[in-house]
């Protein structure tokens, strides 16, 4: 294991046990000096700690679907963390609290003032109150991942686009982004995102990369799953993302990687989908012509590849369109490169996941992942131009979402307002 990596794990685990000491705290004021509460505590704590440590040094490359247990452990871990670090706030609160008293008593004794009273009672409220507020986020966790994970939305998107041709007025584009093969535990899922594809009738689908979290092998037990999809009558289309490079993993050699590379290509094809690495096709239809461009992934942010070349996609046209479709997997590419070619019309991506986190209602949205980008979900419009950003079909990390469902993206394209 690289150094960067050990020196990661050791400080993870570090702060884990930092925010184990505070948390227990709150078990004391609420509980007790009792031995047996102290032992139950940090013998679960230090059972979580090796599990998680032993199941993530092991999981990149010899874990790949079938280890359900290992995968639902960590989210499991994941909530048990977000739950321990909520109390962890209030508590932290409480705390700033009784030093600004501490503070007041320190000044108000230098002038001969009878001390503030500070109830110690409270202190056990407040440590009651953040044990049962802990335990929201950890049971929505817990939700996220049996329920809210697979409840898969269609998102009905129209865009107006003038110089469509008529014969492509009223086009039906199925979009999915970010299956990250690997956080599944079972073909189920799939068979029902299949079926919800099937009916929706598309004239075109697209599906905007990170098939796999690591390696190509985790695809291959739903290779049949997924040619149980129609195919459209101008097919099925496909990119590759950050995801699928192998670059999350260590491998022996580079040729080892390559060839990880070379396997997860051709899995697209087995499914039927064409994959388009820094192509461009065109599109016809009753003698009209559009074009379809992909690109490798390109992002902006921290260190993801930056393999997208879009003029070299635009190229392979070969003659001038009215309309120009972008497949490109980060939606940071949009304002960096993308807005450059304005004869590019609509890109589509996904990336984001929407933090598998946060709140959409009508009229108002939010989520921890529009700190760190500008377009992260649904439909964006600079001049003529458009980004569609797809909240992703499956999960990473944490397997669930919370508030933020799987997206089926059915966009229809029109000439008339």
């Amino acid at each position: 294991m690289p150094l960067f990596l050990i020196l990661r794990l050791v400080f993870n685990i570090i702060l884990f046990f930092l925010v184990e000491w505070y948390f227990f705290q709150a078990i004391k004021t609420v509980f007790g000096h009792k031995p047996i509460v102290a032992q139950i505590y940090w013998s679960i704590s230090i059972l979580l700690v090796v599990i998680s440590t032993f199941t993530l040094v092991t999981y990149p490359r010899y874990v790949i679907v079938s280890d359900a247990f290992s995968k639902y452990l960590l989210s499991i871990i994941f909530g048990i963390v977000l739950a321990k670090l909520l109390g962890c706030i209030i508590l932290f609160m409480e705390d700033i609290t009784r030093g600004i008293v501490f503070v007041v008593d320190g000044v108000r004794g230098l002038f001969n003032y009878s001390p503030t009273s500070y109830d110690s009672s409270r202190a056990k409220f407040v440590s009651t109150t953040a044990l049962g507020i802990a335990g929201i986020p950890f049971f929505t966790a817990l939700y996220g991942m049996i329920k809210t994970a697979f409840d898969y939305k269609i998102h009905n998107v129209r865009v107006y686009l003038p110089n469509l041709p008529d014969a492509f007025d009223g086009l039906k584009i199925v979009q999915i982004s970010d299956i990250h093969s690997g956080s599944f535990v079972s073909k189920e899922p799939i068979t029902k995102v299949v079926t919800l594809i099937n009916n929706l009738q598309p004239d075109i689908l697209f599906f905007t990369g990170d098939l796999v979290n690591n390696i190509h092998q985790e695809a291959l037990p739903f290779i049949d799953t997924w040619k149980q999809l129609n195919t459209p009558a101008l097919g099925i289309f496909s990119i590759v993302g950050n995801h699928d490079y192998g670059d999350y993993v260590p491998w022996d050699t580079p040729e080892e990687k390559e060839a990880n590379f070379t396997s997860l290509q051709a899995i697209h094809g087995k499914m039927g989908w064409k994959i388009l690495m820094n192509e461009g096709i065109l599109l016809e239809k009753n003698g009209a012509k559009i074009g379809l461009l992909g690109v490798e992934n390109w992002g902006e942010k921290l260190r993801f590849p930056k393999k997208g070349d879009i003029t070299k996609a635009i190229s392979c046209l070969k003659e001038e369109v009215p309309v120009k479709l972008l497949l490109s997997h980060d939606p940071s590419h949009w304002k960096a490169k993308v807005l450059e070619h304005a004869d590019i019309d609509i890109t589509f991506s996904g990336h984001t996941h929407g933090a598998q986190c946060g709140i959409e209602i009508p009229g108002w949205r939010w989520s921890p992942i529009q700190y760190f980008y500008d377009q992260w979900a649904g439909l964006y419009q600079q001049g003529n131009q458009y980004l569609y950003v797809n909240r992703g079909l499956g999960f990473l990390g944490y397997l669930g979402r919370i508030g933020i469902q799987p997206e089926i993206t059915c966009m229809v394209l029109s000439n008339k307002k």
